[in-house]
């Protein structure tokens, strides 16, 4: 009997130790602390379940994810762009999550078709524009920014960055190789100067005058009329008459190797609520992937558009196609 209430009392210890151990999940995350710690403070005050995270570059969390195998600690990763959860999931570092409640909230085109990685903030490429200069009615589709009307008067950002990459990439997805190239070759005859770094100071270069156009991400956007209110940058949704705007996600899948699955799917169920919709999205001036979510007041304000409907992971099929296509085409 002793023998007994030994092993049983070991039993519980041990139950409790796997419970104090699964209390925590490990997420490995691309987005900034800044833009997460709010995010995962909430679910644990809500949940009880503290959340470990670790930030870096997407790609050293792959690279990290590669050189350990099964021996991750990691449960979750978070990061920007179709095309990286893509290609996570292309290299078996992501699993297959079977989920009424992310399929429920995160509409079908916003995420894997193998379920391995979900959206969770739609991040908008779209056309902006210098207000002294241009009038909306000048602007119809992207494809038409390599128009003769746009001769000299267009910016772009350079072509090193995923999100130009995914955006040529589902141009591909659409119109086919041969069409793409030819209207990325049309875009860089347009150029008003040498492609910019990043999104920002290409804004600001159209505000100045420097050129007239360009396409970016909405949260640039929104994030640069914060700090300068009164710059002349209007905003344009692009082919709603066609394909609609060029979207993409940040979002995430849970690890091959996590060892604390249950957990790790519900913190990504939860990033989908509407709760967490709210703080995740508002945060980064992006747009909620639940449907049932109203954007922030302040993205709200540019206005409703429709999205593309080809799902994003092409993205990440065609990237290594886009980025042969824009070094054949000129595109620095």
């Amino acid at each position: 009997m002793r023998i007994l209430k030994i092993l049983f009392v070991g039993a519980l210890v041990s139950l409790a130790a796997a419970s104090a151990c699964a209390a925590e999940v490990v997420v490995y995350s691309a987005r900034n602390e800044q833009l997460i710690k709010p995010l995962f403070d909430a679910y644990s005050k809500e949940s009880g379940v503290q959340v470990k995270f670790i930030t870096d570059k997407e790609g050293a969390l792959l690279q990290r994810l590669r050189a350990e195998g099964q021996n991750t600690p990691a449960e979750l990763l978070l990061t920007v762009d179709a095309g990286n959860l893509w290609e996570a999931a292309r290299e078996g570092l992501l699993k297959p999550v079977a989920s009424q409640t992310l399929n429920a909230n995160v509409p079908a085109h916003l995420r894997d078709p193998g379920s391995q990685w979900f959206g969770l903030s739609v991040r908008a490429r779209t056309i902006f524009f210098n207000q002294q200069k241009v009038k909306p009615a000048d602007l119809s589709t992207y494809e038409d920014l390599g128009s003769a009307k746009w001769k000299g008067r267009l910016c772009l950002r350079t072509s090193k960055k995923v999100y130009n990459q995914s955006l040529v990439a589902m141009m591909i997805a659409e119109h086919g190789e041969a069409k793409a190239e030819q209207v990325v070759k049309s875009w860089v005859a347009n150029l008003a100067t040498e492609p910019f770094p990043d999104d920002t100071k290409m804004l600001e270069a159209i505000a100045a005058g420097q050129c007239d156009a360009g396409i970016a991400n909405t949260y640039y956007f929104g994030r640069l009329m914060e700090k300068k209110a009164g710059l002349a940058l209007g905003i344009f949704w692009p082919n709603q008459q066609g394909s609609g705007v060029h979207v993409n996600v940040s979002g995430a899948g849970v690890v091959r190797h996590a060892r604390h699955e249950k957990e790790a799917v519900a913190l990504l169920e939860w990033l989908s609520s509407a709760r967490a919709q709210n703080l995740f999205a508002d945060v980064n001036l992006e747009y909620p992937v639940n449907p049932a979510v109203k954007a922030d007041p302040l993205v709200a304000a540019w206005g409703g558009f429709r999205q593309n409907p080809l799902n994003v992971a092409r993205a990440g099929e065609l990237q290594a196609a886009a980025v042969k296509l824009m070094d054949r085409a000129g595109y620095r």
